[in-house]
């Protein structure tokens, strides 16, 4: 195969596999977990069974490959300005909670990871993933000595990003655009900054 041919081929494929993972999630929007099998997905993307098998051993590894894509973690952020980059991280979680679809997916693989303990170790490190750039955001804060020693990092993640999980999927409010800044300044004004205070 010459690298043209092979380079066509790789293309051919990943656009292939973009289409089931955009079929999976319709899937999921649609059925919820009761209607998310091999079977109605592989109807929805044009594709076989066999196919989705030989990428996917399973629905759940499906399912997984299918969130992760449509829920990119935010790359790093670390420009010297700790609150404008919280801000901007934060904004990016919010941005995220706001598509249409957004609430009735979480809704389901959440669902999903509390029956299945499969699902739920693959849930567990998703979230994992999604809360790497704010923690070192936040350890390198601290290494500056910008944020005290002591800082629970892993409870400011949750300070931060709590609210706004509550108020899109609990409270079904807008989420205004003020809200990132107030949120970050608030947790701020929460911890103790610098060594000495």
């Amino acid at each position: 195969m010459t690298q043209t041919a092979e380079r066509e081929a790789l293309g051919r494929g990943e656009h292939a596999r973009r289409r089931v993972l955009v079929a999976a999630l319709e899937v999921l929007v649609e059925g919820g977990m009761p209607g998310f099998t091999m079977e109605s997905v592989a109807r929805r993307a044009c594709a076989s069974k066999a196919t989705l098998y030989r990428h996917w051993p399973s629905p759940s590894a499906l399912l997984v490959d299918a969130m992760d894509a449509e829920f990119r973690p935010s790359p790093d952020l670390d420009t010297g300005d700790l609150r404008a980059d919280m801000i901007s991280l934060v904004s990016g979680l919010a941005t995220g909670l706001t598509g249409s679809r957004f609430p009735t997916l979480m809704a389901a693989f959440v669902d999903a990871a509390e029956r299945d303990p499969a699902l739920a170790d693959l849930h567990a490190e998703l979230t994992r993933r999604r809360r790497e750039p704010l923690l070192r955001l936040l350890a390198g804060a601290v290494g500056r000595g910008e944020l005290a020693a002591d800082t629970d990092t892993e409870l400011v993640v949750d300070l931060l990003a709590a609210p706004f999980f509550y108020r899109r999927l609990i409270a079904h409010h807008p989420i205004p655009a003020e809200m990132p800044g107030a949120v970050v300044d608030h947790v701020l004004a929460s911890l103790r900054i610098g060594p000495s205070s």
